[in-house]
């Protein structure tokens, strides 16, 4: 659904606001409204990368940025305010800071901020506004107790995905250098280290708390990792991508702390691999920037970071990621407020959808055939029709729950 309604905002007035000729140093404007005019002109991006190829490549940044993001609503947000939220998002927060940080005229390109491939735009942004929407929607019913399950709900999709975002980050990072020149293999080389490096290093804490090799927690440094290098993908030497995979596998690992101290239920921790991810990959890309490896393209000068005594950047740095965590979580929290307030679009479930499950309340599918069985044979029909979306009873479901839970000791099922 992200990418569905994040595709058509980027054609509607998405690229415009963000990667117009004409833009400002804040946001665009609709001069491309529609990809009007969106052909084989020169992008603002290098004269040899085509307005409409280039809007194509950052139409997934900006669908994957929203993916993030809304990744907070799991198990207790409803769907429709969620997609609501997608389209004002992208257009409030996402467009503005891809403008100010990848156009030409955005005020963190004009400063002399570095950032590849998305440390602010995609991984601060979607960190914040997570946090922003975990916030206002509220823990899930159950959570801190007994009755909310916090183990992984599948492992094995969990590495194929890794899989996929591993080898999908390679576009990312790589594409970014818009060229198949020494620069993109510079941010491949980069961006894989990184990602290992970052895997063990969350795996061997974990390790020295659990004795377990675990694979999500492997995976979560991987994903730590590649959120890190982003930024610097392309602005680092290959020795320093071990560094990002050390820094951003601890401090990740130590970030999912943050919900806890906070009070806020991240579900999916994506403030701390994303937010912080983002955050150390952009300081990280100040202190180890060099211009040699910008210039492996032939075309890009910089005066390098804070390891060559350009000790400003660092600065730069600090600006950028502060400025976009500030514009991303206040803004997320005053849309989802407002969009709160309209009738129809609450953003929080009821306690009932909440019971059955919103695979079933808000989708009306299963992900696993096991769920109707369980419920519907094994249960021996205690837990009623009328809990299912596909009833015309739609009563609370908590009494029948609390009857099933006083019948089991005379289910004849049980013994067997």
């Amino acid at each position: 659904m992200a990418v569905g309604v994040t595709s058509f905002q980027w054609f509607f007035w998405g690229y415009s606001l963000a990667f117009s000729h004409s833009a400002g140093s804040f946001i665009g404007d609709l001069s491309n409204i529609g990809f009007r005019n969106v052909l084989a002109a020169p992008s603002v991006a290098s004269d040899r990368i085509p307005d409409l190829m280039y809007a194509v490549y950052q139409g997934m940044f900006a669908s994957i940025t929203v993916a993030l993001a809304v990744g907070a609503v799991a198990e207790r947000g409803r769907m429709l305010p969620c997609v609501v939220f997608m389209f004002i998002w992208t257009t409030i927060i996402y467009d503005a800071i891809a403008c100010w940080t990848w156009n030409r005229s955005g005020w963190v390109s004009q400063l002399g901020g570095l950032d590849f491939a998305g440390g602010t735009p995609v991984h601060i942004s979607s960190g914040s506004a997570a946090l922003a929407y975990s916030l206002m929607l509220g823990k899930r019913r159950g959570h801190g107790t007994h009755e909310l399950n916090f183990r992984p709900h599948n492992v094995t999709q969990i590495v194929v995905g890794t899989v996929f975002l591993w080898v999908g980050w390679f576009g990312f990072n790589a594409g970014s250098a818009l060229s198949a020149n020494m620069r993109a293999i510079m941010a491949a080389v980069n961006t894989n280290l990184a990602a290992a490096v970052g895997g063990v290093t969350w795996c061997l804490l974990d390790y020295r708390l659990e004795r377990k090799w675990s694979a999500v927690g492997f995976c979560s440094g991987v994903v730590a990792g590649l959120v890190a290098i982003t930024p610097g993908s392309g602005y680092v030497p290959a020795w320093s991508a071990v560094v990002y995979g050390v820094v951003a596998g601890s401090s990740c690992n130590y970030a999912t702390k943050v919900k806890f101290f906070l009070g806020i239920d991240d579900a999916l921790d994506i403030f701390a691999v994303h937010g912080i991810g983002g955050f150390v990959g952009n300081m990280l890309t100040g202190f180890f920037a060099a211009d040699y490896i910008a210039h492996l393209d032939g075309y890009t000068n910089i005066p390098g970071g804070g390891l060559t005594g350009h000790w400003i950047q660092l600065c730069y740095q600090l600006a950028d990621s502060l400025a976009g965590f500030a514009y991303s979580f206040g803004g997320s929290c005053i849309i989802l407020f407002l969009i709160n307030l309209v009738p129809g679009l609450g953003l929080r479930a009821s306690e009932e959808a909440e019971v059955i499950g919103m695979d079933d309340a808000e989708i009306g599918e299963f992900a696993y055939d096991f769920v109707e069985f369980t419920r519907d044979v094994v249960n021996g029909g205690d837990m009623l029709d009328d809990d299912s979306k596909y009833s015309a009873d739609r009563d609370s479901p908590i009494p029948h729950e609390k009857a099933f839970s006083s019948s089991l000791g005379d289910d004849p099922h049980r013994s067997r």
